[in-house]
Order: structure tokens, then C-alpha cells, then sequence
């Protein structure tokens, strides 16, 4: 008799692909609004989500893809904001969970360890303590 339960075995991708990189960027972002910590600051700077969106797209692909098609200058757009330690960990901590929920391999490594650089280099600047 064949089980009615089947067990998943199946493997995230990676973070290799434009698409991937819109899956990964819209998944941070709706956990960034619902985010009692970060959704003020957010809400406060960002008008127009729609708008947001495919610059940090843009962001992401250039870092991973080296495509250079992302222009901007995202510290002296966060320098102004009213940010603490605790922002760049949540920050930091959902970034995390959000790659390692929908992917995994290089690129996803790679996202991570970027994200984790930014945030240090980002405090550092700042004058934050981490």
C-alpha cells in the first residue's frame, strides 16, 4: 500500500537570478513593514513602494551580478534616518532569515556575508556601536 504522506526533500535554489533576487528582495521587505522596529523608519522615508522596489533589485543584482546597473549612494540615503544598533540587527537578522528561508549556495552566501559587511561598515560610519 503507498503512503499518503510524502516526505519533501526538496532544495532551495540559489540566489542566482534576477527572478530570484525579486523573490528574495519582496519577501525582505513585506517582513521589513510588518516589523515593529523597522516599519516606522521605513514608513517615515519611503513614499512609494513600487518605486523602492526595483532600485534595491537593481541593488542586489549589481552586488551578486556584478552588473553595475544599480547607481546611488545607499549610505548617504541611511545616514540621515534615525537609526540605531538595534535597526542594523533586526535589519540584519531578517535579511538572514529571509536568505536562508528561500535559498541556499554561493550567491545566497555571498548575499549574506554582503548583507553582514554592510551593516558593519554602515555602523562604523555612523558612529552606531554594534
Amino acid at each position: 500500500m503507498e503512503s499518503r504522506i510524502s516526505i519533501s526533500n526538496s532544495k532551495r535554489e540559489d540566489l542566482d537570478s534576477p527572478e530570484n533576487i525579486k523573490v528574495l528582495v519582496d519577501a525582505f521587505y513585506t517582513r521589513v513593514q510588518q516589523n515593529e522596529i523597522l516599519a516606522p523608519v521605513f514608513d517615515q522615508t519611503i513614499n512609494d513602494w513600487s518605486e523602492h522596489l526595483p532600485k534595491m533589485y537593481l541593488f542586489w543584482e549589481s552586488l551578486l551580478f556584478g552588473t553595475g546597473e544599480y547607481s546611488g549612494n545607499p549610505f548617504q540615503k541611511h545616514v540621515v534616518l534615525p537609526i540605531e544598533a538595534q535597526h542594523f540587527q533586526t535589519w540584519l537578522q531578517l535579511f538572514l532569515k529571509t536568505v536562508d528561508q528561500y535559498f541556499e549556495g554561493e550567491k545566497a552566501n555571498q548575499a549574506k556575508e554582503s548583507a553582514k559587511t554592510i551593516a558593519k561598515i554602515f555602523q562604523r560610519k555612523m558612529g552606531i556601536a554594534s
